[in-house]
């Protein structure tokens, strides 16, 4: 399986491409994500699931071996410590699809890309003001 290689306008419609056993996966990824920041929303970026508060959270992809994970550079360094056996790389880890996939780790990125985001979503609303 390649990436996404048709033009898809929701997460849902990305994920109904593949085949029903990597659906599965990519729905519990996609909830566990929903979870961690109820208030993000979903959108299509880079072609990829995206979830969006005040700025892109995270993305994920399939790919033929792995789930790529995208919560940016800042997302990698502040848990690099954690990737163990994991491909990484600046802004991406890979998650084989053999494998059971870290949730509890996938949680807390999401969560602390969303308080950078609201941070920064903050610091831009007081320049603003100033």
């Amino acid at each position: 399986m390649e990436e996404n290689k048709i033009t898809v306008k929701s997460i849902d419609e990305y994920i109904g491409q593949f085949p029903d056993d990597l659906q599965k996966k990519l729905m519990e990824l996609k909830k566990v994500i929903q979870l961690a920041v109820p208030e993000a929303t979903e959108k299509i970026s880079y072609g990829m699931p995206t979830f969006y508060l005040y700025g892109n959270l995270v993305h994920f992809a399939a790919h033929q071996k792995h789930i790529g994970f995208y919560p940016g550079s800042s997302g990698i360094e502040a848990f690099m410590d954690r990737f163990e056996g994991y491909k990484v790389s600046k802004g991406t880890v890979q998650f084989p699809i053999d494998n059971p996939f870290p949730y509890d780790l996938i949680t807390e990125i999401v969560r602390y890309r969303a308080i950078q985001n609201v941070a920064w979503a903050k610091e831009k609303k007081s320049k603003r003001k100033k």
